[in-house]
């Protein structure tokens, strides 16, 4: 299909009708219709929506429109299949091409496509190596190319995979039709990178809030093992259905074993297991058969269990992205749910493990070239595993062997291909004549790499470090401006004592109203209140959400919704956890955390009982600080300031200081690190980093005045 042929044609139907037709909601989540009328327009565009966001109908809904077969690029097969099955479950004309298939059946479908007996069609990223694949497509009128799971193109992603690359090669090569990237996690540089990779053409770019309200979020200083053990028992005797993710499969093992000894069952998985004992574990959690998964970072990508109440990691990740995204698979039927990570600095060494053998430098790839000059066959194949070239060519990480292979297999020096009845690959030079000395490396590639993997790491020994609110500092992280503390995770309840003392009028109403709102949704029974929902579903119906899981059950139609839409959800977070504290409102657990009114509460919501609360109030102000009159031209030569160290750095500005910090910096006037660090967004990292010239200025600029 030719890039003229590939302009929109005219829709076959609405997106509303295909919404009410195969889904059966009759509105769209907020942020869903934006994106699906830019995409029915013909734009290409990249997407970020969180996770729970409703990301795929953003895709599925526009196939249903458009006259041909939409192609969904998707990397796990185990994910595919789930979306799949799905799909034809509602009616929709769907299937799947992966590395499950023979070429016959693959074929078959490809055929099915050119009929056009289908509207979307999944496809693994590996299935574009082959030029067979690519030239059998030409045939196929491909309405939309929709790669989910977008960060895995950029090479600065936290999940890069190097099968994505091709894709935007491959899309040249079957006529350039309509692409949309979608990812739950992207920073602005990944977002940049993945633009690029696919040359999408005058973009439409869409950007979702990261908040996640309905999680609480923790990070939990500890020493040693038995302090971990300690805080998992304490999270699964309170909450308890989860994923605890480690960084290792040994530390998966470990962990599944202590469980086991306190009698709670789990499913283990990591890549050491085999596929179909992967895809067995996945099923098991999924299907409710046991509450619980210890898993590394693969386990959870596309996992769709709404119950998880609980996110526990036993190490630090390496990325903020990574842990962002492994948080957002608690909570996501909307209701409250706790993550919590288990920080020892001791840990950061496992992460500059995996850097060291996911970023091998010149030298190793070299080593690595040369011993496959030196052991190959007539043929010029080789058949090693990852463990004897190791061995052999001196690399002391196993993981830089598999990650120089995959350079030099993107270089266009060998290509891997699997091994009948062996659980190991061939690698076949195809340039079996080239020296060692003269493999061309782009090194500086290389090199850059590296240093950005290790500053995702640095940013995330920073947010463990840092004494702000933890949602918000990870909103500025991904570029979020004008954020506010989410009262819900572990540094928002340290500050948030409040006042305790009875209400004014204006306060006795807003209870009043919160308690309404818990009664409308609840049941009345002989025996006084039952719970419904949970306290997270009753705070998004107050603040007048329009996420899926209100506009489904028609919660924006009752008389309460939205009564409290003026105040933030942060607020209403700390306030509804001190109407548990003074006992008018009670939580039910059980399957679900279900929220009710106590006979105290009922009273105070008729005006019949007075009563008294431990107040939310605003964020304290740094400890010990003053507040000064702001200088506007001081606060311009920190900005230029922050803009020189960011080019320097070559890092966005926000991961220097974002702007409210460098208004606190104005407004406080602090004249040494240690009161800086009481200011929220400075941590021990950043005081040590970048806070000096920042000192030095407000010092240089005091003297001047």
């Amino acid at each position: 299909m030719t890039e003229e042929q590939g302009k929109r044609k005219g829709l076959i139907k609405t997106p509303t009708a295909a919404l009410k037709e195969y889904f059966g909601f009759s509105k769209f989540l907020d942020g869903q219709e934006e994106v699906i009328s830019e995409i029915v327009s013909g734009k290409d565009g990249l997407v970020v929506m969180p996770t729970g966001g409703g990301k795929s109908l953003c895709f599925q809904i526009p196939a249903l429109c458009f006259p041909g077969v939409t192609l969904v690029i998707s990397p796990l097969i185990a994910l595919m299949k789930d979306q799949v099955d799905a799909l034809v479950t509602r009616g929709v004309s769907a299937t799947l091409i992966n590395s499950t298939l023979s070429w016959p059946e693959q074929k078959e479908r490809l055929d099915g496509m050119r009929r056009g007996e289908f509207k979307l069609v999944y496809v693994a990223p590996e299935r574009f190596r082959a030029e067979s694949f690519l030239n059998a497509l030409r045939d196929v009128e491909v309405s939309l190319f929709a790669i989910d799971e977008a960060h895995c193109l950029s090479q600065w992603g936290h999940d890069f995979r190097p099968d994505y690359l091709r894709l935007g090669k491959s899309l040249e090569k079957i006529g350039r039709p309509q692409c949309v990237a979608l990812t739950a996690t992207a920073t602005p540089v990944v977002r940049n990178d993945i633009k690029n990779v696919l040359k999408l053409r005058q973009p439409f770019e869409r950007v979702s809030g990261f908040s996640r309200p309905n999680l609480s979020l923790a990070i939990t200083a500890v020493d040693k093992a038995a302090h971990k053990d300690e805080r998992i028992r304490a999270i699964i005797s309170a909450h308890k259905t989860g994923i605890i993710y480690c960084a290792t499969r040994k530390k998966v093992d470990l962990v599944s074993e202590t469980l086991a000894s306190w009698g709670v069952k789990c499913i283990s998985y990591h890549g050491g297991m085999s596929d179909s004992e992967r895809v067995k574990a996945q099923e098991i959690f999924i299907s409710k058969k046991v509450g619980i998964a210890v898993a590394t970072n693969a386990f959870g990508m596309g996992i769709d269990r709404g119950d998880v109440r609980f996110v526990i990691h036993y190490e630090i990740p390496g990325s903020v992205e990574a842990y962002y995204q492994e948080a957002g698979r608690a909570g996501r039927d909307g209701e409250a749910a706790v993550c919590e990570m288990l920080f020892n600095y001791a840990d950061t060494r496992t992460q500059e493990f995996f850097i060291d053998g996911a970023n091998p430098s010149a030298a190793v790839i070299r080593q690595i070239y040369q011993y496959l000059l030196n052991e190959a066959d007539d043929n010029h194949e080789v058949f090693r595993t990852l463990e004897d070239i190791a061995e052999n060519a001196d690399v002391k990480n196993t993981m830089a062997v598999g990650s120089g292979l995959t350079i030099l297999a993107r270089g266009g020096f060998i290509e891997r291909f699997d091994v009948q009845g062996r659980r190991m690959r061939g690698t076949r030079l195809l340039k079996p004549d080239l020296l060692t000395r003269n493999l061309v490396l782009d090194e500086s590639a290389i090199e850059e790499k590296d240093a950005r993997d290790r500053e995702k790491l640095k940013a995330m020994v920073e947010m463990c470090y840092s004494r702000s609110c933890r949602q918000q500092w990870i909103l500025t992280y991904f570029g979020e401006e004008d954020t506010s503390p989410c009262g819900n995770c572990d540094m928002c309840r340290d500050r948030s004592a409040g006042d305790y003392r009875a209400p004014t009028a204006e306060e006795r109403l807003m209870v009043r109203k919160a308690l309404s709102g818990v009664a409308r949704m609840s049941r009345r029974g002989a025996n006084g209140w039952e719970g419904k929902f949970g306290k997270g579903r009753i705070i998004q119906m107050l603040a007048g959400s329009k996420s899926q899981e209100i506009l489904t059950a028609k919660l924006d139609q009752l008389s309460t919704y939205g009564l409290l839409a003026d105040k933030t959800t942060g607020y209403l977070n700390s306030l509804f956890r001190s109407l548990a504290d003074e006992g008018l409102v009670i939580t039910i657990t059980g399957d679900y955390p279900l929220m009710t009114l106590s006979a105290k509460g009922e009273r105070v919501m008729s005006g019949k009982e007075e009563f008294q609360l431990k107040w939310p109030g605003e964020t304290a102000k740094p400890v010990g600080l003053d507040e000064k009159d702001f200088d506007p031209q001081l606060f311009g030569m920190l900005k230029d300031l922050r803009y020189k160290l960011a080019k320097q750095e070559g890092v966005p500005q926000y991961l220097i200081f974002s702007n409210k910090v460098l208004e606190a910096l104005t407004k406080y006037l602090p004249s040494d690190a240690q009161s800086a660090l009481t200011i929220p967004g400075i941590g021990e990292g950043k005081a040590q980093t970048y806070l000096p010239p920042f000192l030095e200025m407000i010092r240089t600029f005091q003297a001047m005045k």
